[in-house]
């Protein structure tokens, strides 16, 4: 057989090994004459077959680069619709997802939040109150309920406790113009007790009212005449009964108070008797504090109950 030169023969295709041979497309039929008509010895042309190749070589790289995004978008797109299709299937899910409710079920940032009404403690009770009225001044009272124990200390000075003495009869344990002012507002007892410290003596006298408004009264009607009589007996001599006294008058609630200091031997007080104004200022302080203590008490039961 004799051997066939390039170009020569019938008509020939070109195939390409990247294209399927299904889309092979036979070529115009090509004229009988050398690849390089301008080579007299029918070598190859070199030059023509490497372009032909680079050729080829660029469109395989164009179909793998375009083939590979394909399969990208394409996997892409599977996965959106697996996806699409698990959570839009309408079944319930069995992890935490599909236990959340609908977005019409979740309450809005709107939604009206819960209020509460302000709350605060109840004012405290006010001690006063329950020693400015009999109405709701009920606790026990006695000589030795007001003034317990058997001596007062008072600073650096103790008073030893003596007599005492309870009486209805306002009027009879006072003197001067005492009486008359204790009956006029109303007066319903009488409570004395004595102290004394060394030849000092005083006598510390708690008129009982109704009111406040009453004990007021009668702190304003007393003057200078106004004077409890002094408790004297056990071991206490007489004293205030014909000397020079000094007397005080105040009062706290529906209780006035009142004092006669002096001494023992009978001397008159005088501007320099400092230790009797000491004592008759210390037993009017104790009159206030126990005065005071009731109210405490029965304010503290109160809020306790």
């Amino acid at each position: 057989m004799r051997p066939m030169s390039f170009g020569q023969g019938g008509p020939q295709s070109q195939w390409d090994p990247w294209t399927p041979q299904s889309q092979q497309q036979p070529q115009p039929q090509q004229s009988q004459q050398p690849w390089n008509s301008g080579n007299s010895d029918n070598t190859p042309d070199w030059a023509a077959l490497a372009e032909a190749s680079e050729a080829r070589a660029k469109r395989r790289r164009l179909l793998f680069i375009g083939g590979g995004a394909l399969a990208t978008v394409a996997i892409a797109g599977a996965v959106a619709l697996a996806v699409v299709s698990a959570n839009g299937s309408g079944q319930a899910s069995d992890g935490p997802s599909g236990q959340l409710p609908s977005t019409a079920d979740i309450p809005s940032s709107t939604a009206t939040e819960p209020s509460f009404a302000p709350t605060s403690a109840p004012p405290p009770l006010d001690p006063k109150d329950f020693v400015s009225s009999v109405k709701k001044d009920k606790a026990p009272l006695s000589p030795d309920l007001l003034f317990p124990g058997t001596q007062l200390t008072m600073g650096e000075t103790v008073y030893k406790k003596g007599p005492t003495a309870d009486t209805r009869t306002c009027g009879s344990a006072a003197q001067g113009t005492l009486p008359k002012v204790l009956d006029a507002n109303g007066c319903t007892r009488l409570i004395r007790v004595t102290y004394t410290e060394g030849d000092t003596a005083v006598t510390v006298g708690v008129a009982v009212f109704d009111t406040e408004a009453q004990a007021t009264k009668a702190k304003k009607d007393a003057d200078k005449k106004s004077i409890v009589r002094s408790v004297s007996g056990g071991g206490v001599k007489s004293f205030c009964t014909g000397a020079v006294c000094r007397s005080t008058t105040n009062s706290y609630g529906r209780y006035a108070y009142f004092t006669v200091a002096g001494f023992t031997d009978g001397k008159d007080v005088t501007e320099k008797s400092t230790g009797v104004f000491r004592a008759g200022d210390d037993l009017a302080e104790f009159a206030f504090r126990q005065i005071r203590r009731r109210g405490e008490a029965q304010a503290s039961a109160a809020a306790e109950g």
